[in-house]
């Protein structure tokens, strides 16, 4: 004999499983990795990578917060287009760059990370040691000691 209560959880539960698969969300995965480059050179060549290397187009753009917002099509995707943006933050050493096609497989990212990162050594070879930015530099134990006569 079933219980009264067996048919509207398993309705309810039906119910939230077709809901479940019919409303996916949109992945929001993204790629990343830190760049051994200036700040400058690493956001010029993202430009140059998405404007002129992948033909898409930007719609907006800002060199002194390091950003960039494109209109992301995929080879395999056909007409769709999808927002995309690559941003880059200077952490005095390195630049962490992060690349985010939020309706797209996290693959997509990875993809336009490693071309940049490849573009990066292409065109500038390997990278001069940075000194950090945010350090001071220190003067060292003599700075305390007055010169002597």
């Amino acid at each position: 004999m079933l219980r009264p209560w067996v048919f509207p959880m398993f309705v309810g539960c039906a119910a939230l499983a077709i809901f479940a698969v019919s409303h996916p969300q949109p992945a929001s995965a993204r790629a990343s990795f830190e760049s051994p480059y200036t700040l400058t050179q690493t956001y010029n060549a993202a430009l140059r990578l998405v404007r002129v290397d992948l033909g898409l187009e930007i719609t907006e753009r800002d060199p002194s917060a390091a950003y960039i917002l494109f209109a992301y099509r995929s080879s395999e995707g056909g007409a769709r287009v999808v927002p995309g943006s690559i941003e880059m933050l200077d952490s005095g050493r390195t630049v962490r760059v992060v690349v985010q096609l939020t309706q797209m497989p996290r693959y997509h990212e990875q993809v336009l990370s490693d071309a940049l990162a490849k573009k990066l050594r292409e065109e500038y070879g390997d990278p001069a040691p940075r000194r950090n930015k945010f350090e001071s530099a220190d003067a060292g134990i003599e700075a305390d000691v007055p010169a002597s006569e």
